[in-house]
């Protein structure tokens, strides 16, 4: 008996030995992976003219070094167009602001009543699913201009966020018609009595 139990603990032993190398070689290769430097590559770094057009889009520089000023203009500007305030980081010149609008197609909703019916006059059931509510979100950025004349740079980004009847998210997308852009800092523009120039 004492032989049977002295064996199984020897049986035991061994096993554990070979099983313990695993996480020894498992912690040598995560070590060794961490050391692989990874190259960034040129391509990946480089502005595409598309990115430059949506820069020159978004971004205006205005004739102050006045940056309280223009953030407050700003402010003001966003809920002079219906946007409530989020966040507000004066110190880094940055706002967020959102508001919510109903995302609901009249020819969406229709089609998925005339599905229901006919589901319904088929004996079978329809759960619709549509566009419900859109939030749009935007950033606010200003920053100093370090060039020959001093100036202050506003730079601002649109997003669109459309959720369901279920509350799933549909769409995701930044907004990039020149309109809002403009319709933006031409309002700006007024708060601030001051000339936009563009980058």
């Amino acid at each position: 008996m004492k032989k049977i139990f002295y064996l199984s603990v020897c049986k035991i032993r061994r096993i554990i030995k070979r099983f313990a190398v695993i996480p020894v070689v498992t912690v040598t290769l995560l070590i060794l992976s961490a050391c692989v430097v990874t190259q960034v590559k040129p391509a990946h770094l480089r502005l595409t003219p598309e990115s430059l057009t949506k820069r020159q889009l978004q971004t205006r520089i205005f004739d102050t070094d006045d940056e309280s000023a223009v953030l407050a203009a700003g402010m003001a500007t966003l809920q002079d167009i219906g946007f409530l305030v989020d966040e507000s980081e004066v110190q880094l010149g940055l706002i967020v602001a959102s508001k919510e609008r109903s995302a609901i197609q009249p020819a969406e909703v229709t089609a998925h009543v005339i599905l229901i019916i006919l589901a319904g006059l088929s004996g079978q059931s329809h759960d619709p699913v549509y566009d419900e509510t859109q939030i749009m979100r935007v950033s606010l950025v200003v920053t100093p201009v370090m060039a020959e004349q001093l100036g202050t740079a506003v730079r601002i980004t649109f997003q669109r966020i459309v959720y369901t009847n279920k509350g799933t998210i549909s769409k995701s997308e930044a907004l990039g018609t020149p309109e809002i852009y403009r319709e933006f800092f031409d309002k700006l523009s007024k708060a601030l009595f001051l000339e936009a120039q563009e980058l």
